[in-house]
């Protein structure tokens, strides 16, 4: 039985919400996410709401993408899944990287399933 295109708009609140909870689940996060895809591959990096600020005004993504042109690279924690200490699974730092002008390709957000650990202090 075909659907009412009235009661398919109805249903879209209701399918958009699922999609919105993870984020609103974890609350505020200590840091912002970015996906950076380069020529071998992608690396997740994370910057605190000071770092970001340090970059200029504007979209997130595009200070990033400024601070990489004009500057050729952009330092940054980079994420990874790993276990907490009660062995649930998050999103954690590895290491800081260096992305290269020549070799990042595309910067988004990332939104993340899983909670995020604040970075190192200092």
């Amino acid at each position: 039985m075909p659907i009412s295109r009235r009661s398919a708009l109805s249903l879209l609140p209701a399918l958009a919400l699922p999609l919105a909870r993870p984020a609103a689940a974890q609350g505020e996060s200590p840091v912002r996410l970015f996906r950076l895809v380069m020529q071998r591959g992608e690396v997740i990096i994370g910057l605190t709401p000071r770092e970001l600020e340090s970059l200029g005004s504007g979209p997130e993504v595009e200070r990033i993408a400024r601070r990489i042109a004009a500057e050729g690279q952009i330092t940054a924690w980079r994420y990874t899944v790993t276990r907490a200490p009660d062995g649930s699974t998050r999103l954690a730092t590895r290491e800081k990287v260096a992305v290269l002008r020549q070799e990042a390709l595309m910067v988004e957000p990332y939104r993340p399933a899983l909670p995020v650990a604040p970075p190192p202090a200092g």
